[in-house]
């Protein structure tokens, strides 16, 4: 074993597990790096941060979390130069946005010297896990959590934060086809929408089940008051193009503030192309299909990157987008956003940590 700075105690594999596998042929998130970091919260301080080989966490079944969900979680990826330097990209946007949906869950923060640092130490030791091929990444996942051993409903005492990492490809190998869910919704205005909170998925995944079962991908959220106003998709914010404009819905409490989101906003407005943050309806998209003037649709995430959309059906009817080679926005700021996060042009943001 030995130490870093900030306390951190290392303590790294005896043998690695990369040499066993093709990173040619990736699925996303089933297989995992060596270590992972771990970091513990109790009597009111952080303490017992280490870094170890990847392996399961003990856990009691009055473990709080399994109970009341105060768990909370992260997505962003490393990526490699053209001279395989490890990058990552807007780690410090990662980091707020955890305590932002760790206050809203009575979580204490996480410090960032200590999310920082395990995070640059575990990326460091794994780096060789970070794959060079086109489309493909180190993709990391913090997540933090209650685990006091308790069944009382009460904001917990005790909390693990572990990081863990995963070489991925792409997230949807294909354009996506969505349904617009009628009988669902997924977040409300005082909910915990814009909070990255795991009870978030869990409760999207009836609406992902059935869309499937009909032969789509994924599902297009409406608002849960008018159950009009087009919210985001389960994995990725929303973008639509038409009459030259970008369209993407607000950020008004009920969506995930998206760091990909965020990145294609400020690429093209810097491009000089105009954006609107508004509110939009599926009848404005419909009638823009109609009309010939819905160009493209696409979704922005973390693990999904640009996702072209190929299909949006809504009450039975299907509008269909032009292929995605088409897509003259979505392929545009996908090159220019690709580019800047692997240090293929310079990057004018300070958005690239170079390790």
């Amino acid at each position: 074993m030995n130490t870093v700075a900030h306390q951190i105690l290392v303590q790294p594999t005896v043998s690695s597990r990369l040499l066993e596998l093709d990173l040619q042929n990736l699925s996303f998130g089933q297989v995992f790096s060596d270590h992972m970091f771990l970091a513990e919260y109790h009597d009111g301080q952080w303490q017992s941060a280490q870094i170890i080989p990847y392996g399961p966490l003990p856990m009691t079944p009055a473990t709080s979390v399994l109970h009341y969900g105060q768990a909370v979680f992260e997505g962003m990826k490393a990526y490699k130069s053209p001279i395989g330097q490890p990058l990552l990209f807007r780690p410090q946007a990662n980091y707020q946005r955890i305590n932002q949906s760790a206050q809203r869950l009575c979580m204490p923060p996480v410090p960032e010297d200590l999310f920082m640092a395990g995070l640059l130490e575990l990326v460091r030791l794994d780096a060789d896990w970070i794959p060079n091929q086109s489309n493909t990444a180190l993709y990391i996942r913090p997540i933090y959590f209650a685990n006091e051993e308790t069944i009382g409903l009460r904001p917990a005492t005790r909390y693990q934060l572990a990081m863990i990492a995963c070489p991925v490809g792409s997230y949807y190998a294909d354009p996506v086809k969505l349904l617009v869910s009628q009988n669902y919704v997924r977040a409300c205005v005082g909910g915990t929408g814009a909070a990255k909170v795991a009870g978030n998925y869990a409760a999207s995944l009836r609406a992902d089940q059935e869309a499937q079962a009909q032969g789509y991908d994924n599902v297009l959220w409406l608002d849960a008051i008018h159950r009009k106003y087009i919210e985001e998709c389960g994995t990725m914010n929303l973008a639509f193009v038409m009459d030259q404009v970008v369209i993407t819905p607000p950020l008004s409490g009920t969506i995930l503030p998206g760091i990909t989101r965020d990145s294609v906003l400020t690429l093209f407005r810097d491009l000089g192309l105009e954006v609107e943050e508004r509110l939009i309806s599926i009848d404005e998209v419909v009638a823009a299909d109609r009309a010939g003037i819905l160009k493209e649709a696409f979704g922005m995430g973390t693990a999904a990157t640009i996702a072209p959309i190929s299909q949006i059906s809504y009450q039975g009817q299907d509008m269909r987008l032009p292929p995605a080679t088409e897509f003259q926005y979505a392929n545009l700021v996908l090159d220019k956003l690709e580019a800047i996060k692997t240090a293929r042009v310079p990057d004018p943001y300070g958005w690239v940590m170079k390790l």
